[in-house]
């Protein structure tokens, strides 16, 4: 099992030389650890020997963060909720743009409520179409009787592209797409929109 290694040649070894048979030692009697550490033996700390604090990481203080700062209360656990924060709770939501109680939030920062200046521009289209469903069973029945024809008059709705929601107060300008997903769409928007205009007044 421990045969030498054959290809093991002496003539390449690293480091200084050594005397055979005597572990290496460390110039002025200084182990690796603190400054000024001696040897493991004679008691002092060494590398990979349990060693003593200095003075300053034994005091009792905050375990993280910047020194000299007070601890704050429950840090890091759930606390009571403060004071009306950042306007209180949502109460609409139009893509990025939230309404607060006193204030609108958007991406490129946070406006007075009063004044604000709503708009709301309709970019969708609605389109109709005979599905690909009906023309082949108009095909099929048409071959048999005239009645397959009546399939052709099946028609198939869809809406696509987006309402743009804009809003401007306290010098600041801020607009959002919300997409289309049907016909009816935009009048939820607008109702919206007018219930945000009228919490601006």
């Amino acid at each position: 099992m421990s045969d030498p290694n054959p290809y093991a040649d002496d003539s390449q070894k690293w480091g200084p030389p050594q005397q055979p048979g005597n572990p290496p030692t460390v110039p002025d009697a200084q182990g690796y650890g603190y400054p000024g550490a001696g040897t493991p033996g004679a008691g002092n700390p060494a590398y990979g020997y349990p060693q003593q604090l200095p003075d300053a990481a034994a005091q009792q203080g905050p375990g993280y963060g910047y020194p000299n700062q007070p601890a704050v209360p429950g840090y890091g656990y759930p606390q009571q909720p403060g004071p009306g924060v950042g306007g209180g709770a949502p109460m609409l939501s139009f893509g990025d743009i939230t309404v607060m109680n006193d204030s609108i939030v958007t991406p490129s920062g946070t406006m007075p409520l009063k004044g604000a200046v709503w708009t709301a521009t309709d970019m969708s289209r609605t389109e109709e179409k005979i599905p690909t469903v009906a023309i082949v069973l108009a095909i099929i029945f048409a071959l048999l009787c005239l009645i397959g024809l009546l399939f052709l008059l099946m028609k198939e709705k869809r809406t696509t592209g987006f309402i743009q929601v804009s809003v401007t107060s306290g010098g600041r300008h801020h607009s959002t797409m919300i997409p289309a997903t049907g016909p009816e769409t935009f009048q939820m928007v607008m109702a919206q929109i007018n219930t945000a205009r009228s919490m601006s007044i």
